[in-house]
This record gives structure tokens, C-alpha cells and sequence, in this order.
């Protein structure tokens, strides 16, 4: 029984390197999105960041496997520690790799977050110099309106 578990314990760690390989797939994809500021895909950036919501959802609930399974045998692992000495080092180098995977996402994260900072900010930029652009349109338009029924100041008297 406790080598199934440990079986078990170690697949939920290869399927979450292989989660945690899809998610940094996911972030070269936006920040291929996100690195010309002036054309972003807005559609697709949605979709890379709702791809990734799932992921993480997958993990959230792999980890509540592993932590549950690993909870019921944890003592008997302790006390056979040398007869399931090779799965624990398997593991372990799962789990190595998992902070690996996990350091080189957040970094990547952080990298997005400052394109995203920068695409947003030349957006609202681009907003503000429109509403201005149009306020100035519309100044000009009214202050037009208002010269319309100004009589000539100056006329020959002449006859």
C-alpha cells in the first residue's frame, strides 16, 4: 500500500513539472504579446492569462492530493525511510525541479507585469491625448458656432 501511495505521490509531482511546463509556455506567450506596446493582441493576452487561471487551478488541486496522500503516509515513510530509499530520491529530484520551474516562472511573471505596466500606461497616454484632441474639437466647433451672428465691423459707407 504504501508503495502505490508513494507511486501516486510521484506522479501528481510529474504531472505538476508537466503544468508548470505548460505555464511557462504560457508566459513566452504573453510576453511575445506584450513586447510591442504599440500593437498588444488584447484578445490573446485574455486568452494566455485564462489559460493559465486553469493551470493554476490544476495545481491548487494536485497539491491538495499530494498533501492529503502524503499526510496519511507520512509516518510509515519515516519509519522505512532505507526500504523506499530510491522513490524518496526521485522525489525529491522532482521536487528540485518544481522550485526550479517555480523561480524561473515568477521571474518571468515579474517581467510580464513591467510589459503590461508599460502597455497600459502608453494606452491611458494615447486615451488622455485623444480626450484631448477631441475637447479641442469641440472648443473650436462651439467658439465657431458663436461667431456666426457677428455683424461685419466694418462697412463702406460710401454711396
Amino acid at each position: 500500500m504504501i508503495s502505490a501511495s508513494l507511486d501516486m505521490l510521484e506522479e501528481s509531482l510529474q504531472k505538476k513539472v508537466e503544468i508548470l511546463t505548460r505555464i511557462e509556455e504560457q508566459n513566452t506567450k504573453q510576453a511575445d504579446i506584450l513586447s510591442d506596446s504599440g500593437k498588444v493582441d488584447e484578445a490573446a493576452f485574455d486568452a494566455t492569462v485564462d489559460a493559465k487561471s486553469k493551470l493554476i487551478d490544476e495545481i491548487n488541486s494536485l497539491d491538495d492530493g499530494f498533501q492529503s496522500l502524503f499526510d496519511r503516509v507520512k509516518e510509515e515513510i519515516g519509519e522505512h525511510k532505507e526500504q523506499y530509499a530510491d522513490q524518496i530520491k526521485r522525489m525529491q529530484k522532482l521536487i528540485q525541479e518544481i522550485t526550479g520551474k517555480s523561480a524561473s516562472i515568477e521571474a518571468s511573471e515579474h517581467r510580464n507585469k513591467r510589459l503590461a505596466e508599460k502597455y497600459f500606461s502608453t494606452a491611458r497616454e494615447n486615451m488622455n491625448q485623444s480626450r484631448n484632441s477631441s475637447s479641442a474639437a469641440f472648443n473650436y466647433y462651439q467658439t465657431m458656432n458663436n461667431f456666426k451672428n457677428i455683424p461685419p465691423q466694418f462697412m463702406d459707407k460710401k454711396n
